[in-house]
């Protein structure tokens, strides 16, 4: 049970950072700011500030979200908006500032640090503001600088020296208004409540819904097309690395079907199909269906006691029967109404071979995925069949965590795709959601109206909440009945 749940948690949070990070890098290409990375969903276990965002670990681990500047479906930025936005500005200052050394970085209040930053950035962001009238503040800000006095530069410091950089436009709003006022909340306050032209700017800039139409699409699907492009990736890795197989030898020979009526016996291995080298398991059952019911010619090779196995050959005319797809329907495919026995070997690639076959696989495995969410819509394959919850996919995950590194990449690379495809339905909240969202803008010229899009936010909030009961009992349904 502590395998399955930890081989859950890991590849889940393989899957999400690698879709999380497609959003991300996006985001920062296109100028966006990233105000957090989170594995997990909160409350927040533990972070780091690197840059403008913060990397976070939540306690929730079956998730994950990249938080970028501005709301999710307002046009404008609400007060509580752009008050984040003013804080984010306060901790790139501080955070500048200790980089570059003219800021002590433990001990010290973030409020009196910034309020010893403006002493000495204000003047020169602000030529003429007036100082600040506590003088008690401003000593006790003071020693949030470093930590040798002799150091100190004058104030009106250029940003350069302290810093290492030059202010922002939005960067100097704050120095000079926290340098006036004295104080860092009241200054904030008074930012949002103005509103200067020069912070709004600099916030539509790197807010993502301000974005053109155009940047927000790629942003939004970089997640989905990160989960698939990850797949063909793992697959040559892994192909690379061996790939486990079932030998084509003949374990159950099930009486009064072709195989058996044709002399096909346990133990035999198989050798070609109609003159085509057969490696595996899976390319036996493969040329026996592609047929299409004509008689076929078997090659094989049966051991003889003490002595070197001897090859033989025989015609094989396969039987129609119907099979089961794994999406909780049966189709008629060709058979002759044999099982493996079981051996199994192991197979490497070069590169180049894997890098074909790990593309090729991907590319079947995302057909099949697709039709079985077909499938399901169409009402062929029931949900309670098809759709497992965290219970099961923990279940899944440690059977395949034992089997080894091959058979848990192999699961990866299937969550991997269904994650990728999922995400591009056309539901609310998810990111097809979010692209349907912005084809309907590109039809109109215009955004859909806000109470519309939070309603259907709300909507999709239901559905996804309700889906996630659905399966939870139907994983508990299933094990009772296990």
């Amino acid at each position: 049970m502590i395998i399955s749940i930890l081989s859950a948690v890991i590849i889940f949070a393989v899957l999400i950072i690698v879709h999380e990070t497609g959003h991300f890098l996006m985001a920062k290409r296109s100028g966006v700011r990233v105000i957090r990375y989170s594995v997990g969903y909160p409350p927040k276990l533990f972070g780091i500030r690197r840059g403008e965002t913060e990397y976070a670990f939540s306690a929730t681990p079956l998730g994950g979200y990249v938080r970028m500047l501005g709301d999710e479906v307002a046009e404008e930025p609400t007060a509580e908006t752009l008050e984040g936005y003013v804080r984010e500005l306060e901790l790139d200052l501080l955070q500048a500032a200790r980089h570059h050394g003219a800021a002590d970085s433990s001990g010290t209040e973030p409020a009196q640090a910034l309020l010893a930053l403006a002493h000495r950035l204000a003047p020169a962001a602000n030529e003429g503001s007036s100082p600040i009238g506590d003088s008690a503040a401003t000593s006790g800000a003071t020693h949030a600088l470093a930590s040798n006095p002799a150091s100190y530069p004058e104030p009106a410091d250029s940003a350069e020296m302290i810093l290492g950089r030059a202010l922002r436009p939005d960067e100097a709003l704050l120095m000079a208004e926290v340098e006036r006022r004295g104080a860092v909340d009241e200054a904030i306050k008074a930012l949002v409540e103005r509103r200067p032209a020069a912070l709004l700017e600099r916030y539509r800039a790197q807010a993502f819904p301000t974005q053109s139409l155009a940047t927000r699409i790629k942003i939004v699907l970089a997640g989905p097309l990160a989960n698939i492009l990850f797949a063909p990736i793992l697959m040559t890795i892994v192909f690379m690395y061996g790939v486990p197989y079932v030998k084509p030898i003949l374990g159950e020979i099930k009486q009064g079907m072709p195989a058996y009526s044709a002399g096909l016996r346990k133990g035999d291995r198989i050798l070609a199909v109609n003159g085509k080298k057969i490696e595996n398991w899976a390319g036996l059952s493969d040329a026996i269906k592609a047929g299409n019911g004509a008689a076929v010619k078997i090659d094989f090779a049966r051991p003889t006691p003490g002595g070197l196995p001897s090859q033989m050959s025989l015609l094989v005319t396969p039987k129609r029967e119907k099979e089961d797809t794994g999406f909780g329907n049966k189709v008629p495919v060709w058979i002759i109404g044999v099982l493996p026995r079981g051996d199994e070997g192991t197979r490497r690639y070069g590169p180049a071979e894997a890098i074909y076959r790990g593309v090729v696989s991907t590319v079947q495995l995302s057909e099949r995925l697709v039709m079985g969410i077909v499938l399901i819509v169409n009402g062929t394959t029931p949900a309670r069949q098809a759709l497992g919850g965290p219970i099961m996919i923990a279940k899944m995950a440690g059977k395949e965590a034992k089997q080894g590194f091959a058979d848990a990449a192999g699961f990866t690379v299937m969550l991997s795709l269904e994650l990728g495809i999922i995400n591009l339905l056309p539901v609310p909240l998810l990111d097809g959601g979010h692209l349907f969202f912005f084809l309907m803008e590109g039809l109109r010229g215009k955004p859909l109206q806000l109470r519309h899009r939070e309603f259907a936010m709300q909507i999709g909030l239901l559905l996804l909440v309700a889906l996630m009961t659905f399966v939870i009992v139907n994983d508990i349904s299933h094990i009772a009945h296990s």
